[in-house]
This record gives C-alpha cells, sequence and structure tokens, in this order.
C-alpha cells in the first residue's frame, strides 16, 4: 500500500513540475525535482505579511527554500525571529537561529542558505522559543491544505521534532507560499506522517483551509535504522530518546 501511495504521490509531483516548466514560471533552474522558486515568490511574501497571523507572529520557523527566501527575509525585516532548518537535516542541531538583533541589514544574504550557514548559529530544540507560525515549500498543494514536498520527507521530521518538544501545538498555524499552477482541485494521498496547511498564499489570494491535521511527533516504527542514521539531526533525536 506504501508503495502505491509513494506512486501516486510522484505522478501528481510530476505532473506538477512539468506544468510549470512548460509555463516557465519556475526559474531560473526550472521546477523539476525541486521545491519549485516559482515567478511571484515576493508577491507572495508580501501578501503573506499583509495577514493578522502573520503580524501577531514573533517566532516563524522556515524552510531553507529558495522560493520562500522573501518571506525569511520579510519575517527579519518585521524583527521577528527565524529558525530555518539545515538543508537535507545535515546538522545534529537542525536549526539556523536568526535572529534580527544579531544579524546586519538587508537581510537578503544572511537569509538564504548560504548565508545562514556562515553567519548564524544552529541550535537544537532544547533551547529553541515555542513557534506562532510555520512556513514551508510545496510542489503541490490542494485547497483543503493536503502538501506534497519533493518527497524525502525533511518538513515532516522538522515539523515532528518540534511537535515532540512541544514547540507547536494546535494553536500554531502553519503556512505555504506557491504558484497558482501548485494548487489543485483533486484529492491527495496522505500517509500517517503527513501534515497539511492551515493556509496557502499565492501572489494573487489567500486560501483558508481549516485545521491542520498533524503527528504526536515522528513516527520512529515507519523509519528503518539505515534512514536514521544517514540523516545526523534524526540520529541525534534518536540518541536523545534512548
Amino acid at each position: 500500500m506504501s508503495g502505491e501511495l509513494d506512486r501516486v504521490k510522484q505522478a501528481i509531483r510530476e505532473r506538477v513540475w512539468n506544468t510549470l516548466d512548460q509555463a516557465a514560471v519556475a526559474a531560473p533552474r526550472g521546477a523539476h525535482g525541486r521545491i519549485p522558486d516559482f515567478q511571484g515568490a515576493t508577491e507572495a511574501a508580501q501578501r503573506l505579511a499583509q495577514l493578522s497571523v502573520w503580524q501577531r507572529a514573533r517566532v516563524i520557523k522556515a524552510v531553507p527554500d529558495r522560493p520562500q527566501l522573501p518571506v525569511r527575509v520579510r519575517a527579519l525585516e518585521d524583527g521577528k525571529l527565524v529558525y530555518m532548518a539545515v538543508s537535507k537535516l545535515a546538522h545534529r542541531l537542525p536549526f539556523y537561529k536568526l535572529d534580527p538583533r544579531e544579524l546586519k541589514a538587508p537581510f537578503t544574504e544572511v537569509a538564504s542558505n548560504e548565508g545562514a550557514a556562515s553567519v548564524a548559529p544552529k541550535v537544537g530544540v532544547d533551547t529553541m522559543s515555542a513557534v506562532d507560525l510555520v512556513v514551508c515549500g510545496s510542489v503541490a498543494v490542494n485547497r483543503a491544505g493536503a502538501r506534497l514536498g519533493k518527497g524525502a520527507g525533511y518538513a515532516d521530521l522538522e515539523l515532528a521534532f518540534l511537535q515532540e518538544a512541544g514547540l507547536i501545538g494546535p494553536a500554531t498555524m502553519i503556512v505555504t507560499t506557491v504558484h497558482p499552477l501548485q494548487v489543485l482541485d483533486e484529492p491527495f494521498p496522505e500517509a500517517a506522517h503527513d501534515f497539511r496547511m492551515n493556509l496557502i498564499v499565492t501572489p494573487e489570494e489567500v486560501i483558508e483551509c481549516g485545521p491542520s491535521p498533524r503527528p504526536a511527533g515522528v513516527l520512529w516504527e515507519q523509519l528503518s535504522e539505515e534512514k536514521i542514521a544517514t540523516i545526523p539531526a534524526l540520529a541525534a533525536h534518536a540518541t536523545r530518546r534512548r
């Protein structure tokens, strides 16, 4: 069953990547195999920043993907503390701490994956503050809030770490910024580790999705020892549990 679910998910990803590439709205490298760097990402970030949920948020957890760079920059400009995931969770401390009080503006460089790696400290969940808003990257979403990433599972693990540490709860909003072509009017297959969006923001609209079902934490029974060993943050997380 899991194999069939994965095949259906991948077929949706391939269709969306092809659509974005054919429309030439994912620059500069194209969409295929990536969280698409879509045209209008800055406008989507601006639309998100107009929402009350954004204005109330003081602490934001964000993905390191390129299309969400305008969101991270805007958060720092607005004086918000940003935790950005280390790419592929490739460190035992899985988040960069981007504190606008400790970084120099303009923030475009320090909020990039490369910039954060050079100037921002890495932190684990034991030293992090509670998160008000989670910003995700997506390959595809539907209007009910179901989401597909690239399929590597990093976003699921990042959220699970925060959930287990009590840093997010039912009131924590989860949002993604995407191109309109990434929003589909069809159901998605969902696994136990998947979570949904509360809000989808495009350059043109805000879609309210309602409550966001999410796992209680890392679903260890679904992870092989090999998988755990290949992700330093996951291996460190497992060690702390023992």
